[in-house]
């Protein structure tokens, strides 16, 4: 009975030690990330009242002369920049913290999911910085213009920092996620949970889909659900078109094996 049991104890360690490294790794990734974000947080937060300024433009450009933005709270003047500059650092380094993450999993891929993985990382990253960018310099100058010009003339615009923080980030944050479309339509057709003739025929659901989307995601206008909605549309069309091009590729390889 007591060799039994003794055969026992030491497989048990055996199956929690791999467990407990992968926890300390995980640890150590997570430490790193969170240390590249504060240093970069160190460095900008000297010039947070500059990042807040770039971020205020759009609006500031379409406001009177004189005009400026106000603070409703005791504590917003400090807030409010410093919420901005640690949201950018996050920003700035999320190519850092996606490495680590990769560094973790990548030993458990096969080499021909490392290969796809690595494009798809680096694609998924610049479409998110692409859908901030349209956001900054197409979406907001069309979406204040339309705001500042349509309220009555006796009205004057004075906007709250912090309530425009809010409003920004959460456009920046939609629109970055708009963008991954083409990402997450390659991977359902690569993976087989759906294929491109399935997709093409729902194109109509898929359009009511979008403006659903940008109604959830954006302020209670047409002009900025539209704005985001019509994107999604026309990325959803890109994965159709990169899910067609690897379907072909897939079919020439597996032709040419046939003929060897």
């Amino acid at each position: 009975m007591s060799m039994s049991g003794d055969s026992q104890e030491p497989r048990k360690d055996q199956g929690q030690a791999p467990l407990i490294e992968h926890l300390i790794e995980l640890r150590s990734r997570l430490m790193k990330a969170v240390v590249v974000i504060l240093v970069v947080f160190l460095g900008l937060y000297a010039f947070a009242n500059d990042i807040y300024s770039f971020v205020a433009e759009p609006l500031m450009a379409l406001l009177p002369e004189g005009s400026q933005m106000i603070a409703t709270e005791v504590a917003s003047p400090f807030l409010a920049p410093f919420k901005l500059t640690l949201v950018v650092a996050v920003f700035i380094a999320i190519p850092f913290v996606l490495h680590q993450a990769w560094a973790f999993v990548a030993p458990g891929l096969y080499d021909n999911e490392k290969a796809l993985a690595i494009p798809i990382l680096v694609s998924s990253i610049a479409l998110f910085y692409a859908g901030a960018a349209f956001a900054y310099y197409v979406v907001f100058p069309l979406l204040f213009e339309f705001f500042t010009q349509t309220g009555p003339e006796d009205v004057a615009v004075m906007t709250d920092i912090n309530q425009y923080l809010n409003f920004v980030l959460k456009l920046f944050f939609a629109f970055g996620v708009a963008f991954e479309i083409p990402i997450a339509t390659f991977l359902l057709i690569l993976s087989g949970a759906t294929t491109v003739e399935s997709l093409s025929k729902k194109r109509p659901y898929i359009i009511l889909g979008c403006f659903v989307v940008g109604m959830l995601l954006t302020p209670p206008d047409i002009i900025s659900q539209s704005l985001l909605a019509i994107p999604m549309y026309l990325l959803y069309e890109v994965g159709l078109l990169f899910g067609r091009l690897v379907r072909r590729k897939a079919k020439a390889d597996d032709a040419e094996e046939q003929e060897t």
